[in-house]
């Protein structure tokens, strides 16, 4: 079960979900999908608050690629409200896990 923080919004999800299935994006182009039915404007600064937050990385120019942080929130493994790996993920991707203060391993 995905973990999204309080500043999310129900188009962030959908926005990672694309960038994700075409190993990145344009702003542009988001908007032009069936999934995501809001401005550019809007679809931009979503992206911007999600790169932010550490969910996509901004390349320039509008185009945005997802972070290993935002292929774990997709799955469920990561908490975007603590910004925290959740379980034994840290593991595999080497991050804090709930619970645990970044650098204590």
């Amino acid at each position: 079960m995905r973990q999204p923080g309080t500043w999310m919004t129900i188009w962030d999800d959908r926005i990672l979900e694309h960038i994700r299935a075409e190993e990145g994006g344009r702003v542009g182009a988001l908007t032009e999908k069936e999934n995501v039915r809001v401005s550019k404007t809007h679809v931009s600064r979503r992206c911007s608050k999600l790169a932010e937050h550490g969910l996509l990385r901004d390349l320039g120019n509008g185009v945005y690629v997802i972070t290993d942080e935002g292929e774990a929130y997709l799955d469920g493994e990561y908490d975007a409200e603590n910004h925290v790996y959740l379980d034994n993920s840290i593991e595999e991707n080497g991050g804090p896990t709930a619970g645990e203060e970044p650098g204590e391993i």
